[in-house]
């Protein structure tokens, strides 16, 4: 319970008092009280009121306490008055669709103005509700380090005086993508963990999942929520069978398809069909309908390859880049043979990025062991293995050069 209402009160407080130090604090103080007193008195029937009540007890006595920093409080709570009395009001549409104050602190959490690491442990720390040792963990970094992020994160926003706030409708569409691609990369590195002992990092992708659902709930017009989510929990389903018994990855051909969740396919292809429903396709909607494809299928062979490179050629089309272009070079293997897939991954082969990109030479590896040049398949695996990240790749890819 604390968990889920950790985000939703941290943001009612900075909404009140304009201070992301002071809400947290006020919040974490105000669970230990509820940890104090619920044993002995029982839960609430409204516990989240409960927490807030005393958060902004807590609140009011620090700055009581502090004349200081509520002097400095006071400054930032005028700006933001100002700033709401200069923004236009918005219409009772888009009210209903705003149930929470937490959609402006993901605003907030991932404005333009902060670093892009310092936005993903920004929204880690306060929305996700990770503890900054947990963030430091994510991102294999001392723990040192990941605090000085997020105090770096937290001076920006109160030099900068970065307003509270959910933008207004002309700045939405260029705001909300970056607040996507926060949660996509928490995401991404549940997924397929940059480095460690474990191939994915379950708890982080289940918290991007989370958080896509408080977005989707938060935002219900706006069809690349649905998007997001959709590909989140297409390509979450698929968890349980992406790893062997040694922890080692097994590819989505070799995977036991029964092991997927079919709960979650089912969910996430009606969200595909929201996010393609009203208008030009955005890109999460674009991969959401790929993955969609991998999961309505009964094996690889009957995959919808044609639709699949189709559906590539749109997103190269969105968000063109290296990375995409590989993965349509796959499909289109997949399609008319690993010859044709092999050709467009070598058109690559000068782009800076894929230098450093293990899945290229992976998979230039896996065409041309399936084209029988073995030892050209080696000289790829053994670039991938020198920049695979995880142990369980590293078995993996050793165990393809020893084949």
């Amino acid at each position: 319970m604390f968990r889920e209402e950790r985000g939703l009160l941290l943001a009612s407080l900075v909404r009140r008092f304009g201070d992301l130090d002071l809400a947290e604090e006020v919040t974490s103080e105000a669970i230990e009280a509820a940890l104090r007193h619920w044993p002995a008195e029982g839960i609430p029937a409204r516990p989240g009121a409960w927490l807030l009540t005393t958060a902004r007890r807590k609140a009011v006595d620090r700055l009581r306490r502090d004349q200081a920093y509520a002097a400095r409080l006071a400054v930032l709570r005028a700006d933001a008055e100002r700033a709401e009395t200069v923004a236009p009001a918005p219409d009772a549409a888009r009210v209903a669709e705003l149930p929470d104050d937490r959609l402006q602190l993901f605003f907030t959490c991932t404005h333009p103005a902060l670093a892009a690491e310092d936005r993903t442990a920004l929204t880690l720390r306060c929305l996700a509700g990770l503890t900054t040792p947990e963030v430091a963990r994510a991102f294999l970094v001392p723990t040192a380090t990941m605090a000085q992020r997020i105090v770096r994160a937290k001076r920006k926003i109160r030099e900068a005086r970065i307003p509270f706030r959910v933008p207004g409708p002309d700045e939405l569409p260029e705001r909300l993508p970056g607040v996507l691609q926060v949660v996509y990369s928490v995401f991404t590195e549940g997924y397929a963990a940059s480095s460690g002992p474990r191939l994915q990092r379950l708890d982080l992708a289940e918290e991007a999942v989370r958080l896509a659902r408080i977005l989707r709930r938060l935002l219900p017009a706006e069809r690349e929520t649905a998007g997001l989510l959709a590909l989140l929990l297409l390509v979450h389903a698929r968890r349980d069978a992406r790893t062997g018994p040694d922890g080692e990855p097994v590819l989505l051909e070799e995977q036991d398809r029964e092991r997927w969740d079919r709960a979650m396919i089912e969910e996430g292809r009606d969200l595909v069909v929201q996010a393609l429903t009203g208008g030009p396709a955005g890109p999460y909607g674009v991969q959401a309908a790929i993955a969609a494809l991998h999961d309505e299928a009964a094996d690889v062979e009957s995959t919808d390859w044609a639709q699949i490179v189709a559906l590539y050629d749109v997103l190269l089309t969105l968000t063109p880049s290296p990375v995409v272009a590989v993965n349509r070079a796959v499909a289109v293997a997949m399609r008319d043979g690993p010859g044709a897939g092999l050709a467009l991954l070598d058109a690559l082969a000068e782009e800076p990025r894929l230098r450093a990109y293990p899945p290229y030479a992976v998979a230039r590896g896996d065409l041309l062991t399936r084209l029988g040049r073995a030892g050209e398949a080696a000289v790829a695996y053994r670039e991938a293995l020198e920049l695979a990240g995880t142990e369980p790749e590293r078995a993996a890819l050793r165990r393809k050069l020893g084949e």
